[in-house]
């Protein structure tokens, strides 16, 4: 029987369950969990814990940020992703290679970590690199907003192939900011018809593809007085005249940059008041507690699309196929250099 869920995302503190944290999953509020470097020791480890946490609540959904590059939690016993910006430099005097790799790198990700038990890794990243934000810079595809969109669309292509929901961030771009939003308050002042000819472009072009999409904890000025993330103006937009149906995830509520909507639980009624349908909690136990009071009674109506809803492929099996032996080799080699 499956149970509805509540809308709080949260973390753990190490590699195994804790008691403590047996119960705290029991909670209705709690929607799924998120996983870090510190969770994580193998694959084989990582796919024991998420059978832990299913064998408690199988409908729990279960998620990583594994993009590639530098934001790759997970790293023994799965393939060494490049940066996309590594991929994407290929581009301009290959595209139609380069688009068939970023499939392939898609499908890849998206069949290992269901491997590892996960249903949900936080990826592609779909910001466009203006040269401005050390925070993004490689984890784009590039500086071109329609190569984005192009390879983003190849991404999404296979990470589907693999079963896997694609979750692109950071609507409606974090590429046009130097400040970090895990540390301030980022404040983007160009016109609104600036990041619609450049940003948007991505999320536009994807926005009927994508299963979720999370906004970024950055003012764009010109639009909006509200980081994007509690701004029921950006989410109406994305909703009504970009036509996005998926589920919406806040950022990380921990962030600096969701400092601007008050303390947790203000953060968390802002970010479900604003449109998201699930809110991340992390590296914070007493803020998770705190938004989880304030979330009581409150629902995660689409976890179930996210779901990952195949026969999970095993990890000892992934070798005996001849595209993850082709691409992994491929990726592989461009991580090294």
């Amino acid at each position: 029987m499956t149970h509805s869920l509540g809308p709080v995302i949260l973390d753990l503190e190490g590699t195994r369950l804790t008691t403590d944290e047996r119960q705290l999953l029991m909670r209705p509020e709690v929607g799924g969990v998120i996983l870090f470097g510190r969770n994580v020791e193998t694959a084989r480890q990582v796919r024991e814990l998420c059978d832990a946490i299913r064998r408690l609540r199988p409908e729990l959904l279960l998620a990583i940020d594994q993009e590639g590059g530098r934001v790759q939690r997970l790293r023994q016993g799965v393939t060494r992703l490049p940066a996309m910006g590594r991929i994407g430099r290929e581009f301009a005097v290959a595209p139609e290679v380069t688009l068939r790799l970023c499939r392939d790198a898609g499908w890849l990700l998206g069949m290992e970590m269901a491997a590892c038990g996960l249903d949900v890794t936080f990826a592609p990243v779909l910001d466009v690199d203006v040269g401005l934000s050390s925070v993004i810079s490689d984890r784009s595809f590039g500086t071109d907003p329609d190569a984005v969109a192009a390879m983003g669309h190849a991404f999404v292509t296979g990470l589907h192939e693999a079963g896997m929901a694609a979750v692109g961030k950071h609507f409606p771009g974090h590429g046009g900011v130097a400040a970090d939003s895990h540390h301030e308050i980022p404040v983007d002042d160009r016109p609104f018809s600036e990041l619609k000819r450049w940003d948007l472009v991505p999320f536009a072009t994807l926005a009927s593809q994508l299963d979720a999409i999370m906004p970024a904890h950055v003012v764009y000025s010109d639009f909006d007085v509200r980081p994007a993330g509690f701004s029921a103006v950006w989410l109406g937009m994305l909703r009504e005249s970009l036509g996005f149906k998926g589920t919406l995830f806040s950022d990380d509520l921990g962030m600096a940059g969701a400092g601007v909507a008050g303390g947790p639980r203000e953060r968390a009624r802002a970010a479900l008041e604003a449109g998201c349908d699930a809110v991340l909690v992390c590296n914070d136990r007493q803020a998770a507690l705190e938004v989880l009071d304030a979330c009581a009674g409150r629902r995660f109506k689409p976890a179930s699309r996210l779901r990952y809803g195949r026969a999970r492929p095993e990890l000892d099996t992934l070798e005996a196929l001849s595209r993850w032996r082709r691409v992994h080799a491929r990726l592989e080699a461009m991580a090294g250099h």
